[in-house]
């Protein structure tokens, strides 16, 4: 598989720019991307000391991808310590300021993440959209009336780093989705780890992975909505932005709406950059009124793109019913 990123975003953004760093035997670029040679059978740091034709190169964003496509790692530069070096998603998850997010999530319906993601793994991550062998299904929002542009279903398994945002968000997102419960008398409790809560949704006939990749061209827009796929639903999800504001695109706005009960409904708007997620709830969070905690229900959505292309993906904890 040959990785291309639609835009400028990132340094290694097309297999060119990725041969140049290969012929220059640049240190900058071990870790961003693996170099694979066909005859050999073997994956490389781009600054590796081989020199092999271009004719017989591939290149790919993780050394598990390269491992994947039956490539070992090179004895001489051992590109598998480059991918270790780089820290685990599941570490960068453990050291946000979780009490910060919950807190923002209370009082707003919604937190940012901040930079999550490097940029080599956004556009690596938006640039799978192509590789058809990834996902169970592609949706054409405007045949169904949800907006404009597209997106797809990965299958399983799921492809490494979106499986390790779920299950490394999971847990602190529990802890906050068992407090909401409580606090809306909800009697639904959450278990802690994620193949525990995904144990009961297969029980339930849930079996279809939901984590989304969606694209947007000009003019697209996604209308206002609830990812609700079955009986059991988790409450929380996360959407990781993959291309660069004012890069990549303009316009296509991550909005938020809720409609609280007597009263008008509220919007938010929220500004993502490259690498950033945002969390908010799928279908309704407590709020605290005069007398006493309340719901109010909440839809999301993407406004209209005005240039370029943008790239979303979508955490969603819950699966689908078969």
């Amino acid at each position: 598989m040959t990785l291309m990123h639609s835009g400028e975003a990132g340094r290694f953004a097309s297999d060119d720019a990725r041969w140049e760093a290969v012929c220059r035997r640049d240190r900058s670029a071990d870790g961003a991307f693996y170099c694979a040679v066909v005859t050999t059978g073997v994956y490389c740091r781009p600054s590796c000391a081989a020199r092999p034709q271009r004719k017989n190169v591939r290149f790919y964003a993780s050394a598990a991808e390269a491992e994947r496509e039956g490539f070992r790692a090179c004895k001489r530069c051992r590109p598998e310590a480059a991918a270790a070096a780089r820290p685990a998603i599941a570490d960068r998850v453990a050291v946000l300021d979780w009490s910060a997010l919950a807190a923002a999530l209370d009082a707003h319906g919604c937190a940012t993440t901040g930079v999550l993601l490097t940029r080599e793994e956004a556009a690596a991550l938006a640039a799978t959209y192509d590789t058809d062998a990834l996902f169970r299904s592609r949706i054409v929002m405007a045949r169904h009336g949800f907006g404009r542009g597209e997106y797809k279903y990965f299958a399983y398994p799921l492809p490494d780093l979106v499986a390790s945002l779920r299950t490394s968000l999971y847990p602190p997102l529990a802890a906050i989705a068992n407090r909401w419960n409580e606090a809306m008398g909800i009697a639904v409790r959450y278990p802690h780890e994620h193949d525990a809560f995904l144990a009961h949704c297969r029980k339930a006939g849930q079996s279809r992975p939901t984590p989304l990749l969606l694209r947007y061209g000009e003019g697209d827009y996604n209308c206002l909505h609830q990812d609700v796929y079955g009986e059991h639903v988790f409450p929380l999800q996360v959407a990781f932005l993959l291309s660069e504001p004012g890069v990549d695109f303009t316009g296509g706005e991550f909005v938020l709406t809720e409609q609280r009960p007597r009263m008008q409904s509220r919007a938010e708007v929220v500004a993502l950059r490259q690498g950033e997620g945002v969390l908010f709830p799928v279908r309704q969070r407590p709020v605290q009124g005069t007398r006493g905690i309340y719901r109010v229900t909440m839809r999301h959505g993407v406004s209209r793109l005005r240039a370029g292309e943008r790239h979303t993906a979508g955490i969603i904890f819950h699966d689908a019913r078969a």
